[in-house]
């Protein structure tokens, strides 16, 4: 199996694929605006972990789709968790829901037209990493945070996943 399979496998378990874990497309389906604000213990929502994902998400495809990594010191992880207080509606909800959907969509279209050359190039500003490693690092990120996304999930409409 080649490298791009192995990613495109991993970007479709996270989003979409049901395998080892619920992807989060099914995570998000039938949450409403209510429960994805409603905070656990430690002050995190779905909703908020929705907008991280999406953040980093699109973060990294941008530098892949442009090629290049710039280092930007001034982002403040904690500020990608943060929810508008004027758009918190049931619409704003589902945007926030295909918002990281399409997000998921073109990071995949992005892997499968991409040239394996490209996979394989290391990123000089960060780590001498290839992308395949960042792409497969970023598909760790997401699991993470799909995995407590579930737990949430289960606490504010208690179901059993």
């Amino acid at each position: 199996m080649s490298t791009k399979l192995v990613l495109l496998d991993q970007l479709a378990a996270c989003h979409h694929d049901k395998s080892w874990f619920v992807p989060l497309d099914e995570m998000l389906r039938d949450v409403t605006a209510t429960q994805a604000l409603s905070l656990n213990d430690e002050g995190q929502s779905i909703w908020r972990l929705v907008n991280h994902l999406t953040f980093w998400n699109e973060t990294w495809l941008d530098r892949f789709i442009k090629g290049e990594v710039v280092m930007d010191n001034s982002i403040d992880n904690d500020e990608t968790f943060i929810i508008n207080p004027s758009q918190v509606s049931e619409e704003d909800w589902q945007k926030s829901i295909a918002h990281v959907g399409a997000t998921f969509s073109r990071w995949i279209q992005a892997v499968e037209e991409c040239d394996d050359a490209k996979l394989g190039m290391t990123i000089p500003s960060y780590f001498n990493a290839p992308w395949w490693n960042v792409i497969s690092n970023l598909c760790i990120h997401n699991a993470y945070h799909i995995g407590q996304i579930m737990m949430l999930r289960k606490k504010v409409r208690g179901e059993m996943i």
